[in-house]
């Protein structure tokens, strides 16, 4: 069911959430890649210091539009982290059938490529700070090949086990789980006790489990309301819908 008390309204998912720094998914695989070496642009354009940080997977590393996107970035030098989320199985193939070469950090071409240990969180916030930093700095784009797992399968109708084993999901829940590790370190630094993040973690589940409580409980979306908020100047316009014969009226 979509509810209206999402964050777009009831109008869609994660991948039509926007703000004025995030600026969503797509669902043209891979799309995101090139919008993020135009938005990078736009920053070097303007001189405001920031740079882009353009998400994709294992699954859209082998779209065309991924290696444009490359080209066009490291010719005008625009400060894009181009970051390739390697959960080794995209959809439900694995990198080593799916890709002639599962290196996905050395696709750049002209274009420096790292890759790092992504279930570390220590380690990402570094390597961000790093590469960021060189990217202000006048130097070009990067692509970054982040290595992930995902303990669940890609969608709802992925059970996530007809490609690997149960085995090797709880091997890496058990040695690489990057929550665990963090609490490790915390706990070795000193830094908290096993009992103060025992209670942190109940705090986030009864978050989750009022965000979720909440959203069960909230109406389902009107279905006049499919037909607003569309164009920024329609309002009163009629709006046609799936078929010839169904209409309704815009308003804002």
């Amino acid at each position: 069911a979509v509810v209206s008390t999402q964050s777009t309204g009831g109008k869609g998912g994660s991948m039509h959430m926007y703000t004025e720094t995030l600026f969503g998914g797509n669902g043209i695989v891979g799309a995101q890649v090139p919008v993020g070496a135009g938005i990078a642009f736009g920053h070097k354009f303007k001189g405001d210091g920031k740079v882009c940080i353009a998400l994709y997977g294992d699954g859209a590393a082998n779209q065309g539009q991924v290696f444009e996107a490359y080209n066009l970035a490291a010719l005008f030098k625009v400060p894009c982290l181009f970051t390739c989320e390697n959960n080794h199985y995209g959809m439900g193939t694995s990198a080593e059938r799916a890709a002639a070469n599962p290196n996905y950090y050395t696709r750049g071409d002209a274009v420096p490529g790292i890759k790092m240990d992504g279930m570390n969180i220590l380690a990402v916030r570094e390597f961000t700070r790093a590469v960021t930093d060189w990217m202000r700095a006048g130097n070009g784009p990067v692509v970054a090949e982040v290595e992930t797992y995902r303990y669940y399968g890609h969608s709802m109708s992925d059970p996530g086990t007809s490609y690997r084993t149960r085995d090797e999901v709880q091997e890496v829940r058990k040695t690489k789980d990057p929550i665990t590790m963090v609490k490790a370190m915390m706990i070795e630094a000193e830094l908290a006790t096993e009992a103060e993040l025992k209670e942190l973690d109940g705090e986030c589940r009864k978050i989750i489990d009022d965000a979720t409580k909440f959203a069960r409980e909230s109406p389902e979306l009107e279905t006049h309301e499919m037909f607003n908020t569309i164009y920024t100047d329609m309002d009163g316009s009629r709006i046609r819908g799936s078929d010839s014969m169904t209409y309704g009226i815009h308003s804002p």
